[in-house]
């Protein structure tokens, strides 16, 4: 039998250990860009037994109550009970928080927004594939939708004796790369004790995983995992300790494309590590969607306090349609890259989104929250280059 080409991406829960962490940072940016537009946000969030640790560096005329933000972000979870060793009643909550660096500061500060200095040298990727509607791969698009149905029947009562932390995974077939085929789905779920095991599982098996898949047209003769140590009642932060951007491949595209050097959550948008991920993501998304390639990676890089980037570079797998010389004359001349105009053209500083929302299950390819960066506006402009 010839070997099967196979490849997996995973989720997590929004009740994971470091998701957790991820949203209570992202909270927190939310509620110090809300009153303070200029707001310089550098939060991390450390999670354990009934214990919480906020800290980072934030310079802010916002009057935010850090502890209070992070109990609502708790309770909406649904950490609630003392039996999951992370109540929002009691938590035990200490804040480290300091002020941002002036050295940081005079570099990033420039007066005019076009020449607003990146906040930090670094590498950022972005990425999108024509597999999905959502531009996204298949495999992680599967994986975030199972937790999310997941999370969702939890709420509203219908998936009983789940509680918060999950994980998914989804491997997919590529043998026949036109054809590709779900092969193995494996779900964690943390559940109540003294439950009937065989009534969870076969629920997790019906109205999980097969709902979800179906939505796909894909093949229902899978391999299915579920909780597969046997039991998993101990979880959250009782179980594992959680920090924020510990979840960045989850965060971005399964590990099918590379991840650059810092993650998202807590950094306000001066931070090129979510700016210019995000803008990454913009580029390619619109150059796949125009036909460009069928696959394309662009990797962009910083230098803390400079406006310009240091290079653009692009990977588009062998699936292109033109040459990567028209590729980067077309990046060139349709999209400005520098931290300050990303931040203008996508009103990172006023969102119409929140980032505690992008916190957990995935920050591209949420077509459901009308994103900025992923907005095909480019797409005619990137034809017309290349007729």
């Amino acid at each position: 039998m010839a070997n099967k080409f196979l490849f997996t991406s995973e989720a997590v829960s929004e009740g994971h250990p470091d998701k957790i962490c991820d949203q209570i940072s992202d909270a927190i940016l939310d509620a110090c860009l809300e009153n303070d537009p200029d707001s310089r946000v550098a939060c991390e969030c450390y999670a354990s037994e009934n214990f919480l640790v906020i800290g980072g560096e934030i310079t802010t005329k916002a009057n935010v109550n850090y502890e209070e933000v992070a109990r609502n972000v708790i309770k909406n979870i649904g950490y609630d009970k003392d039996e999951y060793g992370f109540n929002y009643k009691n938590v035990k909550i200490v804040n480290v928080i300091k002020s941002q660096s002036p050295d940081i500061s005079q570099g990033i500060d420039h007066g005019k927004i076009e020449d607003q200095g990146a906040g930090d040298q670094g590498i950022m990727f972005g990425y999108a594939t024509n597999q999905t509607s959502t531009y996204m791969p298949i495999s992680l698009d599967i994986s975030e939708k199972l937790v999310k149905r997941a999370t969702f029947l939890r709420k509203n009562g219908t998936f009983k004796h789940a509680r918060p932390d999950m994980k998914s995974q989804v491997t997919m077939d590529y043998t026949d790369p036109k054809n590709p085929r779900v092969d193995t789905v494996l779900m964690s779920i943390q559940h109540d004790p003294d439950i009937d095991l065989d009534e969870f599982k076969k629920f997790i098996s019906e109205n999980i995983i097969k709902e979800t898949i179906k939505e796909y047209n894909l093949n229902l003769d899978y391999k299915v995992l579920i909780n597969p140590t046997g039991i998993f009642v101990i979880g959250g932060p009782k179980g594992d300790v959680g920090l924020t951007g510990r979840k960045i491949i989850v965060d971005t595209y399964g590990g099918e494309a590379c991840h650059g050097g810092g993650s998202f959550s807590g950094k306000d948008p001066s931070k090129v590590d979510r700016s210019a991920a995000l803008y990454s993501r913009y580029i390619a998304k619109n150059l796949v969607a125009a036909g460009v390639a069928d696959r394309i990676q662009i990797q962009l890089s910083y230098a803390i306090g400079v406006s310009e980037p240091v290079s653009i570079s692009i990977s588009t797998f062998k699936t292109a349609k033109c040459s990567d010389e028209k590729i980067l004359e077309i990046i060139n001349k349709l999209f400005d890259c520098r931290p300050g105009k990303i931040i203008e053209q996508f009103d990172l500083k006023h969102p119409t989104f929140k980032y505690q929302d992008i916190s957990v299950y995935g920050c591209f390819g949420r077509d459901e929250l009308n994103l900025p960066w992923e907005k095909l506006d480019k797409v005619e402009e990137i034809k017309k280059l290349l007729d």
